[in-house]
């Protein structure tokens, strides 16, 4: 016959492993909830930042640069945020990436959210400069670029757009030679190792009627062949393509070669 003092110490015993028991069940529970938002966390989306040039107005749809914004937002509705910016807000746009990289919302960019940031930037005459300001910005808060694009871009004062930062990992210049105001002829590297140029595209427009219909009078007289280059839909077709290969496909990958 089992004693009653036995009884009573199997059941203390039993009660002490099945609380122990609910603990290691709670504590996994918590370990699990807390894993949660690491698996389940929002990736950032692909952002495209154009810059105008000149003291034009972002949002000019007579621009080109603002067209190809538009159409891009029309092409790609989620996964992609096309902002675009006047040549001296570049301190804006850094602005709008570092709020779309912080994933959290927290304040502070963490390593992992700098290293997913999938950038791309584009410009035209000052716009072009400011693009390549915007990338050393970004450069030096840790933060890697998959492409720039440069049209006719003019440097501004204390910018140095003919240089391209180690953090871009592609760039790509289009460039005409002529007038008063004409673009860089030529880019490189920082860190050719890190960045490949894919080219200085160099289009001529002597003896090519005016079709800038659309753009202010002053601009066929002080700036022909530097306006040309900016409505001509053969240059934005190409910086677009270059632009689409590094955006979502179907499957949503990004293309991020270096």
């Amino acid at each position: 016959m089992i004693h009653t003092t036995t009884l009573c110490r199997f059941g203390i015993l039993l009660r002490t492993l099945i609380f122990s028991l609910g603990a290691v069940v709670a504590l996994a529970q918590t370990g699990l909830a807390q894993s949660v938002p690491n698996v389940t966390r929002k990736v950032p989306p692909v952002i495209v930042i154009g810059f105008v040039g000149g003291f034009i107005k972002h949002d000019n749809l007579v621009h080109s640069e603002v067209q190809l914004a538009a159409r891009l937002r029309k092409a790609y509705p989620t996964g992609v945020d096309v902002e675009t910016f006047e040549s001296y807000h570049g301190e804006k746009a850094r602005e709008k990436i570092l709020s779309l990289l912080d994933a959290n919302h927290d304040g502070i960019l963490t390593s992992a959210e700098k290293q997913n940031g999938r950038i791309i930037i584009y410009g035209h005459s000052w716009g072009g400069s400011e693009a390549i300001a915007l990338a050393s910005k970004l450069e030096k808060d840790g933060i890697p670029v998959l492409l720039t694009i440069q049209v006719d871009s003019i440097s501004k004062i204390h910018q140095n757009d003919a240089v391209i930062p180690a953090n871009v990992a592609q760039a790509a210049n289009f460039y005409q030679p002529d007038g008063l105001l004409h673009g860089q002829s030529e880019i490189r590297a920082a860190d050719p190792a890190r960045t490949i140029i894919i080219g200085n595209f160099r289009f001529d427009y002597k003896g090519i009627p005016y079709k800038c219909t659309q753009y202010p009078w002053y601009d066929r007289i002080f700036g022909k062949s530097h306006t040309q280059i900016e409505c001509d839909p053969g240059v934005w077709k190409q910086a677009e393509a270059l632009i689409r290969s590094k955006l979502p496909s179907t499957g949503g990958k990004v293309t991020a070669t270096r």
